[in-house]
């Protein structure tokens, strides 16, 4: 009996010495993608850092997984193998290095056989982060963290008229770490290098003892931030409830007074500081109800009263000018020897219109309808280009036909609310802005289009409010309404 109390005390003892870390088994996922067949070239960094990273991960007691271009399959695989392994209270790491891509206000990560023209595809063929991050807490996982070094600009970007360059702020759960190698909606080029900056800042600040990993990951972003003149900001979301630090055994102790009198980390430059915040601030919440029907049928888009004169749009570019152009030329030949390929006007036309060649684009999807006459995406992308040209009447007639024939079709919510803001129809703006946001309280678009529409319809207080939380999310939303003649 004494022997036993003995032990018991030394334990006791023992376990109060030790710092309040985070327990549970350590396993990381590690992805290098660099083999894209619609990439004019190998990227050069994510193999060397996938596994210069992964041998890091290993010396930290890490159970590491590694995966070189892989397929979707092989993706898909990867993740299930990787759900399998965790039990409660498990740390979980990803890491991701290739291409990705915002759609729906989610960020995807692309493996490299993925066949990308349509936003539904990215769908398809993508994973998304939140849902990757949410099922990993659903199988029980303590701390997570999610490294995703993918804001490259990429091949398929402009194939679909909603894409948005970089990533999105993620909705991750509770006990979540994400770190991007840059801010959110941006891109940087690759350096010509066998490794990333973001990597080579992010290993050596894990090999800095006595660190928990929120400072780990701040230093990694001030070194980013300093190592590029602020050309490249590293975003961080941070949600942990207990501290976790990458060397065992080498945190603080996680105590209120230690939280308190922490040291945080030297800011960055003020350069480009606003897209380096932590955490963006979060969009109005959604009402009750997810769904409702669809605004009713509208066939006014008459001006009353007159929005602000829109900038002179710039010159289109002719067919000419295009007609080298590697994507359109291939979909030209395709065209050439099969006239009737509706999915090849469909493409060509998001092309023409991503380059600003709206009568092409227009022509098109013209063709395209022709012999698809039930293509709702085609519907809307017609809608979205006649709405940025002034063809408002005809528009109008395109994004009712889309809803329609889909309902809740949140792209044409989205597109007929742009349309009814420029043609002065601030109530059905906010109307079709409102059943968008809906069904996606994180559409940009739809949240800056229902601030302005609300402030135009006297609501300023309200209107600002979206104006800011979608500037907030996305720097450049004001810049994109410019473009489509909309301030």
């Amino acid at each position: 009996m004494k022997i036993r109390v003995l032990l018991l005390s030394l334990l006791l003892s023992v376990s109060s010495a030790l710092p309040a870390l985070a327990a549970g088994e350590r396993m990381a996922l590690v992805i290098g993608n660099a083999k894209y067949p619609d990439a004019e070239a190998p990227l050069r960094e994510p193999i060397n850092d996938a596994r210069e990273l992964a041998d890091e991960l290993k010396r930290d007691g890490f159970a590491v997984e590694i995966g070189e271009n892989l397929t979707i399959d092989q993706m898909r695989r990867a993740f299930e193998r990787l759900y399998g392994k965790i039990k409660p209270g498990s740390v979980v790491l990803l890491f991701f290095s290739g291409y990705g891509i915002e759609s729906g206000r989610q960020s995807y990560m692309i493996p490299v056989d993925a066949q990308i023209w349509t936003e539904p595809d990215v769908r398809r063929d993508g994973f998304s982060l939140e849902k990757v991050l949410g099922e990993i807490n659903s199988r029980g996982a303590g701390v997570k963290i999610a490294l995703i070094d993918a804001s490259r600009r990429n091949p398929f970007e402009r194939r679909f008229r909603s894409f948005s360059a970089g990533l999105a702020p993620v909705i991750a759960p509770n006990g979540t770490l994400v770190m991007y190698s840059a801010a959110l909606s941006s891109v940087v080029a690759d350096n010509g290098g066998d490794r990333s900056l973001f990597v080579r800042e992010l290993l050596k600040e894990i090999r800095v003892p006595d660190l928990t990993a929120e400072e780990t990951l701040n230093r990694t972003r001030v070194g980013v931030t300093r190592a590029s003149r602020s050309e490249q900001v590293p975003w961080i979301s941070s949600s942990l409830a207990e501290d976790f630090s990458f060397s065992p055994g080498g945190a603080r102790p996680s105590t209120p007074s230690a939280q308190a009198t922490k040291t945080p980390p030297p800011p960055p430059p003020p350069a480009k500081q606003e897209q380096a915040n932590v955490s963006p601030p979060p969009p109005p919440p959604p009402p009750a109800k997810t769904e409702a029907p669809p605004p009713p049928k509208q066939t006014e888009a008459k001006v009353s009263p007159p929005p602000p004169p829109p900038p002179p749009p710039p010159p289109a570019k002719t067919e000419s000018e295009l007609a080298d152009d590697p994507t359109i030329k291939s979909l030209t030949a395709k065209l050439n020897s099969n006239p009737d390929d509706a999915a090849a006007l469909y493409r060509r036309g998001q092309v023409y219109a991503s380059k600003g060649a709206y009568d092409l684009a227009v022509k098109d999807f013209n063709n395209s309808l022709r012999l698809n006459p039930k293509d709702v995406e085609a519907y809307n992308n017609r809608c979205w280009v006649r709405t940025v040209i002034g063809d408002l009447q005809a528009a109008l007639k395109d994004c009712n036909e889309a809803l329609r024939l889909r309902p809740n079709f949140i792209d044409a919510l989205d597109s007929r609310g742009l349309l009814n803001l420029k043609s002065g129809q601030n109530k059905n703006a906010i109307a079709d802005f409102d059943a968008a946001l809906r069904i996606n309280p994180r559409l940009t678009s739809s949240l800056y289009g229902r601030g302005l529409a609300k402030k135009r319809n006297g609501s300023i207080a309200e209107g600002d409010l979206d104006i800011a939380n979608a500037k907030a999310m996305d720097p450049n939303i004001v810049k994109e309404f410019a473009e489509y003649g909309v301030q």
